[in-house]
């Protein structure tokens, strides 16, 4: 019988989250319990307005999970079937399982060194069936949204953000999710941001969009019986609401304890030894993850393991790399999205690492290159 390996440092830590938050959160679950409002509540409002009041933007629709916010948001743009959407194939499966679940076409193109999308990359693939750009914010550092922008104006293209990973983040003082016609966020137990469970959320500035949205995720009911078209059930639960409520408020602690943790790493860990893209001076990045690239990234993973520290790799496979897809397409080259699922490594980057861990975690990576400086 295999045995589970105790790491003294995991790469999450959500039962420490718990044990801290645990008598005020069961309080405010329990609120909610005995209000037997359990659906569409006045909480799933309130969280709604929260978010509006601190990304500054009109409007908010809960769902069920980012998932959901990505295939609802591609959907309220009339995106499906014989249409093509750009996006990123080193992105969670998700992005490019929203796409196809909708009947359009994933088109993939390369990224920057940062593993942002490459912009310049866009006009290439871009034809009369493209109807929109999903940009991915991944590990909570923005695309260049900007140039995006411009590219998406020029040819009369949609933009859903993916900001699944990117909660809080800024470029140009502007957060994720303010420049797409909507944005689809996750509020999945690991993101910074979290519930208890699967949950998300979209945002939009188009009060067209909202309406839709606000039909879709409920069966498309106008009221409890009539429906005005199919929807499907996307709801944010009530429970999951009062917990995301609960810890909206402390979302910029925790961004800026994480952006403090990535700052320890940057400063002990040997630069010889890894490859950690610069960030851009007009953005803000949330690190839902910090990832580095190194050589010999197996290696070291399982070295880390030995020393019980616990590492994850967001992606090894990408989108267009996955059995699945495979076939469809086999001629894609993305030369750098795939050097960089050979050599990325993600760190801890939780709240509740201690600044111990985070230099024992230097000193062993160190060490574990030694030899080869």
């Amino acid at each position: 019988m295999n045995r589970i390996r105790k790491v003294r440092i995991p790469y999450v830590n959500l039962s420490e989250q718990f044990q801290k938050e645990k008598k005020a959160l069961i309080k405010e679950i329990e609120r909610v319990l005995s209000s037997g409002k359990y659906i569409l509540s006045e909480e799933v409002e309130k969280f709604e307005k929260g978010v509006c009041d601190y990304l500054k933007v009109k409007y908010c629709v809960g769902v069920n999970s980012g998932t959901d916010a990505l295939i609802l948001s591609l959907l309220s743009l009339n995106i499906g079937f014989g249409d093509e959407v750009i996006t990123q194939a080193n992105s969670y499966i998700a992005t490019g399982a929203a796409i196809s679940a909708v009947g359009a076409k994933p088109v993939f193109v390369d990224v920057l060194n940062d593993q942002t999308m490459d912009s310049s990359q866009i006009k290439s693939v871009v034809n009369k069936r493209t109807k929109a750009i999903i940009p991915v914010h991944l590990t909570g550092r923005m695309c260049e949204m900007d140039k995006i922008s411009k590219i998406a104006t020029k040819y009369n293209l949609k933009i859903i953000e993916d900001s699944a990973q990117s909660f809080g983040s800024t470029f140009n003082n502007k957060f994720s999710g303010c420049y797409g016609d909507c944005s689809a966020f996750s509020a999945h137990p690991l993101k910074n941001l979290n519930a208890l469970g699967d949950a998300g959320f979209i945002t939009t500035n188009n009060k067209q969009i909202f309406n839709f949205l606000k039909l879709k995720r409920n069966h498309g009911h106008i009221n409890r019986d009539n429906i005005k078209f199919w929807g499907t059930v996307s709801r944010l639960d009530a429970i999951q609401a009062t917990i995301l409520n609960f810890r909206l408020k402390k979302i910029e602690s925790i961004i800026l304890q994480r952006i403090r943790n990535a700052n320890l790493y940057l400063d002990n860990l040997n630069k010889k030894n890894f490859y950690y893209p610069q960030i851009r001076k007009e953005s803000r990045d949330t690190h839902h993850l910090f990832v580095i690239q190194v050589k010999k990234r197996d290696e070291l993973k399982k070295f880390l393991l030995e020393n019980n520290i616990e590492s994850n790799i967001h992606y090894p496979i990408p989108i267009h790399k996955q059995k699945f897809f495979l076939k469809k397409y086999k001629r894609t080259r993305l030369p750098i999205t795939e050097k960089q699922s050979q050599s990325i490594l993600s760190l801890p980057i939780n709240q509740f690492l201690k600044k111990s861990d985070i230099m024992n975690i230097c000193s062993k990576i160190n060490l574990f290159y030694k030899d080869d400086n």
